[in-house]
């Protein structure tokens, strides 16, 4: 255990962290940046004792219990998390639940994609980032709630709005059946997770078609290259699904693109320029 490293790190982790981002008032007399310590310890569980002795390099080595708990308290990123386990001596296990960070490289490069709809899948397929082109022909994902934004639940239980199942999708039984499978795979490399399993008994409890599929135990499957959207606005949309994997992760990157000069890229660019409006809706 580095206590000198340590005490340096939390300290700095804390001081960068606001009251609102943990929802806490900001107050008139606050005199010190980001969090107190009182303020952290409560937030993770602890006595605010042991967090200041661990802040002055006096505190004995904390448990990955505490650790996980000062993680989730401070808002580490997982290589954080990682660097504060090696600082305590206490390396870190594998990872507590699908990763839900996206690198900001990544979500610029979506917004360097205006013919291409562009999202970011975390391996249990919540869209976690996507472009203005992938909301327009897809959803505004920002007007839902994050629970909201999940493809499984989308696909198996609704809500088809005019009877589009997952938004006009083509072969919508396809990738149902082929992100089923990757949910599989997911659980088991995440057994503890409850946003895992808690999803996994939501759609076996609700969707007769995932448990059937689920029942199969297949896992996965490898993904169509090619989709048709049935668009609400601009008609049917033929596209090319690229994907590709960030392993550090574990999340995907689906790309939505159309042959060049074909009908469906001047539908996409129709799409890149109406965005979410709804031009069937009286003003």
């Amino acid at each position: 255990m580095d206590r000198q490293e340590l005490a340096g790190f939390l300290r700095s982790r804390r001081e960068r962290l606001l009251p609102a981002t943990v929802g806490l008032p900001a107050g008139p007399r606050r005199r010190t940046p980001g969090l107190r310590r009182e303020e952290v310890a409560q937030l993770a569980f602890i006595s605010t004792e042991y967090y200041t002795r661990l802040e002055q390099a006096r505190a004995p080595s904390p448990s990955r219990e505490v650790l996980a708990q000062l993680a989730r308290a401070l808002r580490l990123t997982d290589a954080e998390r990682d660097h504060l386990h090696h600082l305590a001596g206490s390396p870190p296990g594998p990872p507590p639940g699908p990763s839900r960070e996206v690198r900001q490289s990544l979500v610029d490069l979506l917004a360097r994609l205006p013919e291409t709809a562009a999202l970011v899948l975390s391996a249990t397929y919540d869209v976690l980032a996507w472009n203005g082109l992938a909301a327009a022909l897809m959803e505004d994902f920002s007007a839902l709630p994050r629970r909201d934004r999940n493809l499984l639940r989308r696909a198996f239980l609704g809500p088809h709005p005019e009877g589009r199942r997952l938004y006009g999708l083509g072969d919508t039984g396809s990738f149902a059946r082929t992100a089923a499978q990757h949910l599989r795979t997911a659980a088991a490399r995440y057994p503890d997770a409850p946003e895992v399993t808690g999803l996994v008994r939501e759609l076996r409890d609700h969707s007769a078609e995932f448990a059937r599929i689920w029942a199969a135990h297949d896992v996965a499957a490898r993904p169509a290259t090619c989709a048709a959207f049935a668009h609400p606005l601009v008609g049917p949309v033929q596209v090319t699904c690229d994907i590709l994997d960030i392993a550090d992760r574990d999340q995907r990157v689906l790309l939505y693109s159309a042959v060049p000069g074909s009908p469906s890229q001047e539908s996409l660019r129709l799409l890149s320029v109406l965005g979410t409006q709804r031009l069937d809706v009286p003003g």
